[in-house]
C-alpha cells in the first residue's frame, strides 16, 4: 500500500508516522506549502511535494500516479470549496491503483445543540462560513468517490491536541485563559487517537461518515485548571465570556454547544480510545515529558 496525504500538517504526519511504523506502506507521502518543509519532512522518510492550495502542485500528480493506493485529504475548503478537487481532480482520476480515500472534516458541520448529545444522524446547521464550506467539501468528495468507485471515510474530528500542541503549552507560554460560559462544554481529540483510526481504516477501506471525538467532552476551564494543577502552576482566573476579549473565530467557536458521541467508530473499528478524556490524554503527554 502506498499513503499519500494532502496537507501534511499536525494529525496528517501523525497519520503517516503510524502507517510507517505499521510497515503495511511501502511509501508514504504527501503535501506541503513550502519546499523548506519538504526537505525537513524528507529526513523523516515523507516524500513530500508543494502544494498551497491556490494552483495545481506540479509534483502531485506525478506522485499520485506512482502507485498510490491510498489518499488522505486534510486541506480545509475554502470559499471556492475544495482546493483538491478543484486543482487535482484529474491527477485523482489518473492514479490508477486508488483504492481508499479519506477526508478530515471536522465536528463544526453539526452547528449548536445547546449541550446534548448527537451523534452522525444529527442534522447539520453550522454557525459559521468556515464550516459551511465544509459541509461543501464533504458533499464534493462523496460525489468524486462515488463516481470514482473507490471507498471514502469522513471523519469528523473534534477539537486536536497532543505533544506540542496542548493546554501545558499555553500554560508555560502564559496565555491560557479560563474564558467561562456557563453549560459550555467541548469535545476534543488526541493527535495519537487520529493516527490510530486512520491507519485501521486505511487498511480496512473503511466507508462512512463517523465522528472522532474523546468520550468526555467538557467545560475549556477544566482542562485548564487540571493543566495547572499538573504542572504546579496557579490557575488562571476566571474570564466571563461576555467580557473577555476574542477574535471573531475565537468567539465563533463558543457558539457550538454539544456532545459528540463517538461510538460509530469505536464499533466500526472494534477499538476503544487511546485517550478517551482530556485527563488521559493530559496525562501521557505529561508523562512523556510534554
Amino acid at each position: 500500500m502506498r499513503a499519500f496525504f494532502f496537507g501534511l500538517g499536525f494529525s496528517s504526519q501523525a497519520s503517516a508516522e503510524a502507517m510507517r511504523q505499521s510497515g503495511a506502506f511501502s511509501q508514504i507521502g504527501g503535501t506541503v506549502r513550502r519546499a523548506e518543509k519538504a526537505a525537513a519532512l524528507a529526513e523523516r522518510q515523507l516524500q513530500a511535494v508543494v502544494f498551497d492550495g491556490t494552483a495545481p502542485g506540479v509534483e502531485v500528480g506525478a506522485a499520485l500516479r506512482a502507485g498510490t493506493t491510498h489518499v488522505i485529504q486534510s486541506i480545509a475548503p475554502d470559499a471556492e470549496g475544495d482546493p483538491v478537487l478543484r486543482h487535482h481532480r484529474g491527477d485523482l482520476d489518473a492514479a490508477a491503483d486508488l483504492e481508499w480515500l479519506c477526508y478530515y472534516s471536522t465536528v463544526g458541520v453539526y452547528g449548536d445543540f445547546g449541550g446534548a448529545w448527537i451523534d452522525e444522524t444529527a442534522p447539520l446547521v453550522p454557525r459559521n462560513m468556515r464550516s459551511d464550506w465544509r459541509v461543501l467539501a464533504e458533499e464534493e468528495w462523496r460525489a468524486y468517490a462515488k463516481a470514482r468507485g473507490v471507498p471514502l471515510c469522513i471523519l469528523r474530528l473534534a477539537g486536536i491536541y497532543g505533544p506540542g500542541r496542548s493546554t501545558f503549552d499555553k500554560l508555560r507560554e502564559g496565555t491560557a485563559r479560563r474564558i467561562i460560559k456557563p453549560g459550555q462544554v467541548f469535545n476534543r481529540i488526541h493527535v495519537a487517537d487520529i493516527a490510530r483510526v486512520t491507519l485501521l481504516a486505511a487498511e480496512r477501506r473503511l466507508a462512512g461518515t463517523f465522528n472522532l471525538a474523546d468520550d468526555e467532552p467538557a467545560p475549556p476551564q477544566d482542562v485548564i485548571a487540571l493543566g495547572a494543577g499538573m504542572l504546579g502552576l496557579p490557575v488562571p482566573p476566571d474570564l466571563p465570556f461576555e467580557t473577555a476579549e476574542m477574535t471573531p473565530m475565537q468567539k465563533s467557536f463558543y457558539r457550538d454547544n454539544k456532545r459528540v458521541s463517538n461510538r460509530a467508530i469505536k464499533q466500526a473499528l472494534g477499538i476503544e480510545l487511546l485517550y478517551p478524556s482530556y485527563r488521559d490524554g493530559l496525562a501521557g503527554i505529561l508523562g512523556a515529558g510534554g
